[in-house]
């Protein structure tokens, strides 16, 4: 015990040791420290992969992982709100015109990294932003966050190895492409993706982007939605967009969530339906001989 005593003793004689001004200064400790640097906000990284999905990011859970690794997102791109949409109490919230605008950010940024619209492939984009507390702090980021899901009617983020940039260039398989629609009671129940040589009534054929309104009227603006993709249809399938397009197909479409919408998705995903005869090849380019009218 005394060993143990005698060396803190001798510890502490060392630090007062060092107290002494040996580099010849003026002996004032006060004028002698660096200035401290002004505190840093968070700001999460771009390009990074990560291991659970988050709207909300904030440095006390912030988690990356390497992306060959399994993980549930990638940060796509950070971007910065528009000041003059903002303001500096409130955090921007959907149907908010600054939340619209990084969306708009993001759908471009992330068809620059994919090579495609995320919307043709098995494909959700999320975004986050800073916490309340790190918003009134001054934090005035988003980030665009990528990840892959199961299919096009279970669309929560299911865990993926490698990056996905570039993912849509090329034979994707996250591409949509043909599907053997299951009914229930004349109403679409799920999507069952094929190959397009295998006997099936569906096929992806694009995506338009709706015009703005509010969510109330688009939910009730179906038939719109169908004239929209039956021009998709009609030039997906070299066929004319006349009175004879409804005998040769009819449209399915998967419209944005609400939650989607209001933060500004305003993409439609439209699908060829073939109700009246099983396909075996794609319709691309099948003009009328291809795709005849019945």
């Amino acid at each position: 015990m005394r060993r143990w005593l005698g060396a803190l003793a001798l510890a502490g004689t060392v630090v007062l040791g060092g107290c002494l001004p040996a580099h010849g200064g003026d002996g004032d400790l006060t004028d002698d420290w660096p200035a401290l640097r002004e505190p840093q906000l968070f700001v999460p990284a771009a390009g990074a992969c990560l291991p659970r999905i988050s709207v909300v990011a904030q440095a006390s859970t912030y988690d990356t992982v390497d992306c060959s690794r399994p993980h549930l997102a990638e940060a796509i791109h950070v971007g910065s709100f528009v000041a003059n949409e903002v303001t500096d109490d409130t955090r921007p919230e959907p149907g908010s015109p600054a939340l619209r605008t990084a969306r708009g950010e993001c759908d471009l940024r992330v068809r620059e990294v994919l090579g495609g619209d995320w919307r043709s492939a098995r494909l959700t984009l999320n975004i986050a932003v800073p916490s309340t507390s790190a918003w009134r702090a001054g934090a005035r980021w988003f980030r665009c966050d990528l990840s892959e899901t199961d299919s096009i009617d279970n669309t929560r983020p299911v865990n993926r190895v490698g990056s996905l940039r570039g993912a849509l260039l090329g034979d994707s398989p996250l591409a949509h492409r043909c599907f053997d629609p299951k009914l229930i009671g004349g109403n679409l129940n799920y999507m069952a993706p094929v190959l397009c040589t295998e006997p099936h009534r569906a096929e992806f054929v694009g995506v338009y982007v709706e015009k703005d309104m509010s969510w109330a009227a688009f939910s009730k603006a179906n038939a719109q939605v169908h004239r929209r993709c039956m021009s998709l249809i009609a030039a997906f399938a070299a066929v004319p967009n006349n009175n004879e397009l409804p005998y040769r197909a009819g449209s399915i479409f998967y419209p944005p969530s609400q939650r989607e919408w209001e933060e500004g998705d305003r993409g439609v995903r439209c699908f060829l339906w073939s109700d009246d005869r099983k396909l075996t090849r794609s319709m691309r380019d099948a003009g009328p001989k291809g795709l005849p009218a019945i």
